[in-house]
């Protein structure tokens, strides 16, 4: 039966699936611990909370000494504006993809299972880097067992294939299903910012205030745990080796087959035809904002902003900067989105993007 959960769980739930990484989602899960209500009802959820505290604990203490682990623990720590996984079948190009938007040294070679370890790079896009992680190909007849917790602080897939290798449909189907047995699901819900198909033109500006992620449940049910710990990543379909020969009527019935429609773009990692586009999806899909901060007196750091998602608050900046100044807070002045320039607004002020904000402490 539904319970209501108090407004600390609510925060600490929020904050844990906002968590950047093992870090922070570690300290937020012992706080979910501590304040959920403690009855018959919830004694699923508290076992799974107690699970997880303990898979991240193991996780942040490193390899154990003389003791064998049941599965490889390979997480990356996350940096940039977000993490963003390459997921896919053999051969499907996914690491020469990978070598060409980044940059990396990543190894690739013409026969399957080439990628054995999780490989990070960055892409740059206008003044912002996404980190991309290229993870081992994956099929229906197998799955790294320590995949699921390679994929936890992700934020978003691009799922490479190749439209005219034999059993593609097949391949993306078990991707799918092989993910969604470990509470990994690719979804192509990206909260109405991209259309489907191929991005024509810049779809302009996130609107100020709109969550990167749906708000949840506020009560917590039966399948409350499966909710909280299931990662869902938004999915943009890379069909890959557009040099070899396809059309976007076979990128439609791929989507048709496989029941998905994720946004879709036709790219080359030989010839380089149309990267230039997944950062731009990546950007105005996850709806990020940048935000340059400022020291009283002097003008903006343009370098380097801050990187919140969309209905990122000034806290959020200030905890960015550094946590103990977010506790400090007492104010901050906005120009950009502030009715006028060098608004004075509290912490809980929601921002947008190329914000320039002061923090008074």
């Amino acid at each position: 039966m539904p319970t209501n959960v108090t407004p600390e769980y609510k925060r600490a739930k929020a904050a844990f699936q906002n968590a950047r990484d093992a870090v922070e989602k570690l300290s937020c899960l012992k706080e979910m611990l501590r304040t959920v209500p403690k009855h018959k009802g919830t004694e699923h959820l508290q076992a799974e909370i107690k699970t997880k505290i303990k898979e991240l604990t193991d996780e942040l203490a490193g390899p154990r000494k003389g003791g064998a682990r049941t599965g490889q623990v390979q997480v990356v720590r996350p940096e940039g504006a977000a993490q963003v996984a390459l997921v896919g079948p053999p051969n499907s190009g996914k690491s020469s993809l990978h070598a060409r938007l980044t940059g990396s040294r990543a190894e690739v070679g013409p026969y399957p299972h080439t990628t054995r370890a999780p490989q990070p790079g960055m892409l740059p896009f206008e003044d912002v880097h996404f980190q991309l992680v290229d993870l081992p190909p994956m099929s229906a007849s197998f799955v790294e067992p320590w995949m699921p917790n390679a994929l936890q602080l992700a934020r978003a897939a691009l799922l490479v294939v190749d439209p005219t290798a034999t059993g593609c449909v097949e391949n993306v189907i078990a991707i799918r299903a092989q993910l969604e047995e470990k509470r990994v699901s690719l979804v192509d819900d990206w909260s109405g910012r991209l259309a489907r198909g191929y991005l024509e033109s810049d779809p302009g500006p996130v609107p100020a205030g709109e969550p990167a992620r749906r708000e949840e449940r506020t009560t917590i049910e039966a399948d409350e745990a499966d909710l909280l710990f299931r990662v869902r990543l938004r999915t943009l379909l890379v069909a890959n080796k557009h040099d070899l020969g396809f059309d976007a009527d076979e990128i439609e019935v791929l989507e048709e087959l496989v029941g998905a429609r994720f946004p879709a773009v036709a790219v080359s990692a030989v010839t380089g035809e149309g990267l230039g586009r997944i950062g731009t999806l990546l950007f105005h899909g996850l709806g990020i904002i940048r935000v340059y901060t400022k020291i009283p007196g002097h003008p903006p750091d343009k370098n380097r902003p801050y990187t919140l998602f969309a209905g990122g608050t000034v806290y959020e900046v200030a905890r960015l900067v550094h946590r103990e100044l977010a506790d400090s807070l007492r104010f901050a002045r906005v120009w950009g989105s502030g009715k006028f320039d060098g608004q004075q607004v509290g912490r809980d002020h929601v921002l947008r993007d190329r914000d320039v904000v002061e923090l008074h402490v």
